[in-house]
């Protein structure tokens, strides 16, 4: 199969144009730092453990030649060796293997002659961060076999191959079995997450309809976290979908149909709930928007109020001080104490000047109070 693949990849850069890059796998060529990292391999007869293994050569001598037998191959970040010595010895599609490899896959199911390659997605609630912590596992299901390719800390296999081994009569269906397993697994992974994301949500209505500051940007990273559960939990409907679709086809056990079925459920009852958070959260954007705007409407307002009231105190003053200004400005000039001025010798000049100066104020108030700055 090497020999194959390469045939082919020589084949695709004489091909290709060269300003397109050439098609890679991400295949380490070092046997021995394959054969230096982990490998959690167990063969199974009747749902029992039977052989464990040290390493894939000798889980495929195994089950070579054998019906009864089944054989859950465990790895973890693997080197790109450890993949191509998992595709040499199980025939696994090279465009499978590159996934696998690659990551950061969506949610999918797809058939490559008698094998399957699942995508999964898992999910964690950290309590301490509340944050939400994405794992990605792939699953390789075929005749006898089933191999699991771990990216990030979740979800933790070996809890699930613990439950499945404490459950014989059930892992004794096949690897059907396992891939339940791990769907289950995974879908029950998704409760503690939703149920996180609820409380967040009613922590930043409290937080909303409490005038906090930082709220937005809260609303704004829990929006983030709930789209990626989002992206987790939507396509993996389908994935399940194409499961029970194929029940028929290759004979699924009934029990095991059952199974599926009840994780089916849960899982659309967590897209579901996923669904309805994101609306929460849009609803809630709209409502802080909407709270923050009458916030500052209000103290534009109150800003407006005491402008206005600051410029009704400075009309008065200004009207008290033009009322004042007219007979200060007459007994101003008519205390300068010249020799020749206008009826300085004039007996009535006195009360004359007085009675001005009060005919002036009486007028100038009068105008003032008509337009209401008294």
């Amino acid at each position: 199969m090497a020999d194959r693949l390469s045939g082919a990849l020589r084949s695709l850069r004489r091909t290709e144009p060269a300003t397109q890059p050439p098609l890679r796998l991400h295949l380490s060529p070092s046997p021995r730092q394959a054969a230096e990292r982990p490998i959690d391999a167990t063969v199974y007869r009747d749902g029992h453990p039977v052989h464990t293994s040290a390493t894939l050569a000798d889980t495929h001598q195994h089950l070579h030649g054998r019906t009864d037998t089944m054989a859950w191959i465990g790895l973890h970040q693997p080197a790109d060796a450890q993949l191509q010595a998992a595709a040499e010895e199980f025939g696994l599609h090279r465009l499978a293997v590159d996934d696998a490899i690659a990551a950061h896959q969506r949610p999918k199911l797809e058939r490559y002659g008698e094998t399957l390659f699942v995508v999964l997605r898992a999910a964690r609630y950290l309590d301490e961060a509340e944050e939400v912590e994405f794992g990605e596992i792939h699953l390789f299901v075929g005749p006898g076999f089933v191999l699991t390719v771990g990216h990030g800390s979740t979800p933790d296999v070996a809890a699930v191959r613990q439950r499945m081994e404490g459950d014989p009569q059930l892992l004794a269906h096949g690897p059907e079995a396992v891939l339940y397993g791990v769907l289950d697994s995974v879908v029950d992974g998704y409760a503690p997450v939703v149920a996180g994301l609820q409380n967040d949500i009613d922590e930043i209505e409290t937080e909303v309809f409490r005038g906090d500051a930082r709220v937005s940007r809260r609303i704004y990273e829990l929006s983030r976290e709930v789209i990626e559960f989002q992206r987790a939990t939507h396509p993996l409907r389908d994935v399940l979908q194409g499961l029970m679709a194929g029940f028929e086809k290759y004979r699924i056990d009934e029990e095991l149909q059952q199974y599926l079925r009840d994780v089916a459920d849960h899982a659309t009852t967590v897209a579901e709930r996923v669904d309805g958070f994101r609306q929460m959260l849009g609803d809630i954007l709209a409502v802080n928007a909407t709270l923050v705007s009458q916030a500052q409407n209000d103290e534009m307002k109150r800003l407006t109020e005491a402008s206005y009231a600051q410029n009704e105190q400075v009309k008065r003053i200004s009207a008290w001080a033009a009322i004042l200004f007219a007979p200060t400005l007459i007994g101003t000039v008519y205390g300068m104490n010249f020799t020749h001025m206008p009826e300085i010798r004039w007996t009535l000049g006195y009360p004359m000047a007085l009675v001005l100066m009060a005919l002036v104020c009486v007028a100038l108030y009068g105008l003032f109070k008509n337009r209401d700055w008294l």
